[in-house]
């Protein structure tokens, strides 16, 4: 039945391909329905989660915050490896993996109790995400090259679609289902993530790549130094730590920021379901623009919006102000991602895509890993939330000056990779 089933996935694919069209439209959606549920559901939806689990486990602050941690902590470490992992083995071997293990992660907290097994499955969702997103970003990239900032502009909008689904989703089942509520959240996130993995499956796969059993494929040395030695990967793994920072800091603490100044908690909360959706229509409007005009514009355009749009608050902590964040944050922080992950898929060749956009995306991780920490001392002991986010403007200030060093860069790098990898 087994060898039934997964010949007649393999055939199905193949005939989907007499479409192109379709089957390239398709393979899109199935990245994105993989970006909800590798960085959503297995990352940032443990914050709307967290209430619930946490008075039906009884855990305190700090054992919540533990298992945040371990999510975060194995994502930084398993990063790179995933990237190698992917490169040697290829995108698909490295997303079924990790989806498969987020499966186990999801399954094991929608049963687990005891805190040790909790601590297990948050790391192995970390671990899942690594093994498949980063791969899966890696593989469009190279399967779309003249429009790879369209399509990583969609992947990132699965974010914003991913965020809106969890917000409504959680509180609905929390209220119907009382303390097995969240319980059941993590069962349905189990289930969205075999149906990803199936529907990933048929349609993630290289253009015009044949369906081949593992063991008949054999790869050279990676030459891992052309990318870690790289300049331009270099920049734009600054860039991407400087935006990791500040991003993961502003999504946790702008909206105490607003409320320590006065705003409802239903205003604000307003103000960030706007920016949600705004994020899901603007990712691949900044994917045209990317891919229209040149990358490293792109780049500091949409950081210098950022910018822009932190500072304001920080100038004027009104609702207008806050307001205004929101807006222009929704509009705009989703090109920052889009740009430096298309920038990261151009500077190498196409089989060292994986190994660059985790290199990278290490960067993002430590990023995001001590923000949060450092973010918390400065609130609590150098003058509050307007000195905080004052350091934060200035830190994208120097994710900006970094960006205008990719400027000296060839325009044709994709062609010059495409060179190379012919020789």
């Amino acid at each position: 039945m087994k060898s039934y089933l997964l010949n007649f996935l393999m055939a199905h694919g193949r005939r989907l391909q007499w479409s192109n069209a379709t089957f390239a439209c398709a393979t899109v959606l199935s990245g994105v329905m993989l970006t909800v549920v590798a960085v959503v559901f297995a990352r940032l939806a443990y914050g709307i989660v967290l209430p619930f689990m946490r008075t039906g486990l009884g855990l305190g602050y700090q054992e919540a915050g533990n298992l945040a941690t371990a999510g975060a902590l194995s994502y930084l470490c398993v990063v790179i490896p995933a990237g190698m992992f992917s490169a040697h083995h290829g995108a698909r071997a490295s997303i079924f993996l990790g989806l498969g293990l987020i499966i186990l992660g999801f399954g094991g907290l929608s049963i687990g109790s005891h805190y040790v097994l909790l601590i297990a499955m948050m790391g192995i969702l970390g671990i899942g995400t690594a093994f498949s997103y980063t791969p899966a970003i890696s593989l469009l990239a190279s399967r779309f090259p003249q429009r790879r900032g369209v399509v990583i502009g969609l992947l990132n909008s699965g974010v914003g679609v991913g965020m809106l689904s969890a917000g409504a989703l959680v509180p609905c089942l929390a209220a119907a289902y009382g303390d097995m509520g969240w319980r059941l959240v993590w069962g349905v996130f189990a289930a969205a993530t075999a149906v990803t993995l199936l529907i990933s499956f048929v349609f993630m796969r290289p253009s015009d790549a044949p369906v081949v059993h593992p063991r008949t494929v054999s790869y050279a040395p990676l030459d891992k130094m052309a990318v870690y030695r790289n300049r331009k990967v270099v920049i734009v793994g600054l860039i991407y730590g400087a935006i990791g920072l500040s991003y993961i800091v502003q999504a946790v603490f702008m909206y105490s920021f607003a409320l320590e100044s006065g705003l409802s908690a239903s205003a604000t909360g307003h103000m960030v379901v706007m920016s949600g959706v705004l994020t899901v229509i603007s990712s691949p409007c900044w994917g045209w623009f990317s891919d229209r005009f040149k990358r490293h514009r792109a780049l500091s355009l949409a950081i210098l919006f950022t910018l822009a749009s932190i500072a304001i608050p920080v100038i004027w902590p009104v609702h207008a102000a806050f307001a205004a964040h929101y807006i222009i944050a929704g509009c705009t922080i989703t090109g920052v991602f889009v740009s430096i992950l298309a920038v990261a898929a151009e500077a190498v060749t196409p089989r060292l895509v994986p190994l660059a956009i985790s290199y990278v995306t290490f960067f993002f991780a430590i990023g995001q890993f001590i923000g949060p920490a450092a973010a918390g001392l400065i609130i609590e002991g150098a003058g509050g939330f307007r000195v905080l986010f004052a350091i934060i403007c200035l830190v994208l200030l120097a994710g900006l000056l970094l960006s205008r060093r990719l400027s000296h860069a060839g325009e044709n790098a994709l062609e010059r990779n495409s060179r190379k990898s012919t020789r």
